[in-house]
């Protein structure tokens, strides 16, 4: 994590990821990809495709921008505005305006039309973005697509909406970031006034410096206001600092931890009284942009994939308000600890097969 990201005003990312494999998908590649998907069988996601597969519902991901020309999520992404201040016209100073043109048209009932505004100036896909993207919804390719990532939804759809960069980013830099402290915050209401279901939000500081903002806490409240259930990475710094992280510690916000293969609490992953519960965090394969893979450890991933159970829930249950998302999670949740809840697992990881059913009986 960079220290030029220190003037809490814009977030960083939750995981380092690490380049495996080559630079385009191939059957051998993607087979590999594919058996290494260890938490579509943890978290029971294969018996939850009974049900649904997350069809009619779409899923905002705040992020660094998601790569659709990637195999595994070719006709998955809608592309929305880039809030990041990087957009602008070579020469130019940075400006929170461009690239945030009306975007793509997204229904209420989660469809989009696929078409963006004219005058929108497409978001430059990132790397981390695009993982995040392929855990929720990713579709695979191949015959049968039975290659690459499978996202927990994978019939769901992807709006990408920029409100950070890689960390090795280089157009980061501290006028942009002075410029558009508020694109998270920005990047909330864009997603609830164009139809998003589900916001996933895997961002933060594992260095505790960044705090959130009073904006970004309103605009919390005008998509729990709206039914939209609102999903974050709890943080990365639990072996040291265990700083509260936002936006997963603003009220009505489900903040996710991460477990390991064994299912115990990763080191890493933060231990705090937000915590609501955890998903796997650890060795989690995914897309990149570039027809690549990576391999991930963090809270970041955990988010992602419990943004893919919400929103089996809410295809599923297209009219459970949001509080019974959440209710439906926790309440569904495999491996409770002793006394329903603790601030290193919340109220137990998350389990798609039981999360549907307890969605259920709300």
């Amino acid at each position: 994590m960079r220290s030029a990201l220190l003037l809490c005003v814009v977030p960083i990312l939750l995981a380092a990821f690490l380049l495996t494999g080559a630079a385009g998908p191939s059957e051998n590649l993607g087979a590999t990809i594919r058996s290494r998907q260890w938490p579509l069988q943890a978290m029971e996601v294969r018996t939850a495709w009974q049900t649904t597969r997350g069809a009619g519902v779409t899923i905002a991901v705040l992020d660094t921008g998601v790569d659709d020309q990637h195999p595994d999520l070719s006709g998955a992404v809608v592309q929305g505005p880039d809030f990041t201040g990087t957009a602008s016209a070579p020469g130019a100073g940075p400006s929170c305006d461009a690239g945030t043109g009306a975007g793509p048209s997204v229904s209420t009932g989660g469809k989009a039309d696929g078409k963006a505004d004219g005058s929108a100036q497409r978001a430059a896909s990132g790397k981390h973005g695009t993982a995040m993207a392929a855990l929720i919804a990713g579709r695979g390719h191949g015959p049968s697509r039975s290659y690459g990532v499978l996202g927990v939804a994978p019939e769901a759809r992807i709006l990408s909406i920029k409100v950070t960069l890689d960390d090795d980013d280089p157009r980061w830099t501290d006028a942009a970031r002075a410029t558009c402290r508020d694109a998270v915050a920005r990047g909330i209401r864009y997603a609830v006034d164009h139809g998003a279901q589900v916001i996933s939000m895997s961002l933060g500081s594992g260095s505790g410096a960044y705090r959130g903002s009073p904006a970004e806490e309103r605009a919390v409240r005008y998509a729990l206001s709206r039914q939209v259930v609102l999903i974050a990475s709890s943080g990365n710094d639990g072996a040291g600092a265990n700083r509260r992280n936002f936006p997963a510690a603003y009220p009505g916000v489900i903040a996710v931890g991460a477990v390991d293969q064994a299912l115990r609490p990763a080191p890493f992953s933060n231990r705090q009284r937000y915590l609501s519960l955890v998903a796997p965090g650890t060795e989690i394969v995914s897309a990149r942009g570039g027809h690549s893979y990576v391999t991930a450890d963090g809270t970041s991933a955990a988010a992602a994939l419990v943004a893919g159970v919400a929103a089996l829930i809410r295809s599923r249950y297209p009219d459970l308000p949001a509080r019974d998302v959440r209710r439906a999670l926790q309440q569904g949740a495999s491996l409770r600890p002793p006394g329903g809840r603790d601030d290193a697992y919340g109220t137990g990881m998350a389990n798609a097969r039981r999360a549907i059913e307890a969605a259920g009986r709300l």
